[in-house]
């Protein structure tokens, strides 16, 4: 615990442990306005929480005190790393603490990777931190996980960190142009007009990273390429960094083709949400089969990212876990129900 939080246990029971909280600090920066993040603590324990003044009084079992005591610890680091608290870092940081894992939560939420336009792109769950870590430390990484964990946002992140510090010489943005069951033939325009919508949300994460105006003249030099998956074939990529988005949406013939496109110098990172496949009816996708085939391969690693790491609105976190339980209530009821008897052609 930070010298600047120094809590005292008394021995009676209920236990107590005061926090003071340096001077330095404003009581609203670590509270929030009208006490939103306080109230947002008090309904995470049991415990009963006091502040008066700069001092925070906590009353209850020990264990909550610890972890309580522990969480304002962690909250007078962000604000010491000049972090503007949200009820978003109180809830990553309690998740963080409760989970027992080694990292502290203000390292792992003040871990900048990409700083553009006044706005910082940072890791803001735990397994994301583990996941950017294993990028820097993989030739290829599978990010793996439902929508709205940013496996596709961090990872294209990292690749423009790496071409700014000339890690590598280009970025290669691709997707499977196959998305919910509709066919490109049927689309109204050129080729590049029913292309590009499904493109989009790469472009759309490329100008939050990049200054907009310059996009056009990386991309007409070829040092940023955003190309459908059919693109890739043929090529070898050299001092790249490779992004497959979408990659639950390929078949196991294109993830092949796709991972032999490796060249020197180059990186390559897979994400995609196995729940969501958008396949023809019975083509088996490459991203569901890609993990028994590789298990073991040296410098390849699996990033797997949950409901826990959403970073949109609560509601999808919980939109997820709704579908995953119907998912296995389906199962089990298909498990459990009796065979059907073969019919008999009857002439």
């Amino acid at each position: 615990m930070p010298e600047s939080v120094t809590p005292s246990v008394a021995s009676a029971a209920p236990a107590t442990t005061r926090i003071v909280v340096p001077g330095p600090h404003n009581m609203v920066s670590l509270l929030g306005h009208q006490d939103e993040l306080l109230r947002t603590i008090e309904r995470a324990f049991s415990a009963d929480i006091h502040v008066r003044g700069n001092e925070i009084t906590i009353t209850g079992s020990p264990a909550e005190i610890e972890l309580a005591s522990k969480l304002f610890a962690e909250l007078v680091a962000l604000l010491d790393a000049g972090t503007e608290l949200s009820p978003q870092h109180v809830d990553h940081s309690l998740a963080m603490l409760r989970s027992g894992a080694e990292e502290r939560p203000a390292e792992v939420l003040t871990l900048n990777i990409l700083s553009n336009r006044g706005r910082t792109i940072r890791p803001k769950t735990l397994n994301q931190k583990r996941y950017v870590d294993a990028i820097d430390q993989h030739t290829i990484v599978f990010g793996i996980g439902p929508a709205g964990t940013g496996k596709t946002y961090l990872a294209m992140a990292k690749a423009v960190q790496a071409l700014q510090a000339k890690k590598v010489n280009r970025i290669i943005l691709t997707r499977p142009a196959v998305e919910a069951g509709e066919r490109l033939g049927f689309l109204p325009g050129t080729l590049y007009e029913k292309i590009d919508p499904y493109l989009r949300p790469l472009y759309d994460a490329l100008h939050d990273m990049i200054d907009p105006d310059s996009i056009p003249r990386l991309m007409q030099s070829g040092t940023i390429e955003v190309a459908p998956l059919a693109y890739m074939r043929g090529r070898t990529l050299n001092d790249a960094f490779i992004i497959l988005d979408e990659a639950q949406n390929t078949s196991a013939e294109q993830m092949k083709m796709f991972l032999t496109r490796l060249g020197f110098g180059a990186k390559i990172v897979v994400t995609g949400d196995i729940t969501q496949v958008d396949l023809p009816s019975g083509t088996r996708s490459g991203l569901r089969v890609v993990r028994e085939i590789l298990d073991g391969v040296d410098d390849v690693h699996f990033a797997t990212l949950t409901s826990s790491d959403v970073v949109r609105h609560r509601l999808v976190g919980e939109i997820v876990d709704a579908y995953a339980r119907w998912d296995a209530d389906e199962a089990a009821s298909a498990a459990a129900a009796p065979a059907r008897p073969a019919r008999r052609d009857r002439r």
